[in-house]
């Protein structure tokens, strides 16, 4: 009988080291995934920052300051 609880105690004790190595290579998973996660929103608020922070040019320009302009007849017949 002992040699039969033996074995019991051993198959336990492998089941558990396999779990515990399932365990391990699951965290691995979890902190890859954390880790990528992480980066992306940090590059996201970055990006988000930039387009909010970031001056608009296109107001600068009126569409009245190049009427003048394209009205001049560039090509006038000299007479």
């Amino acid at each position: 009988m002992d040699r039969f609880d033996n074995i019991i105690n051993v198959s336990k004790l492998n089941s558990l080291i396999k779990k515990e190595e399932e365990q391990k290579r699951d965290n691995k998973k979890i902190k890859c995934l954390l880790l990528i996660i992480c980066i992306c929103a940090v590059i996201s608020t970055a990006l988000l920052l930039y387009k909010k922070l970031r001056p608009d040019y296109m107001d600068d320009f009126d569409d009245d300051d190049f009427d003048d302009i394209l009205d001049d007849d560039f090509f006038e017949d000299d007479e």
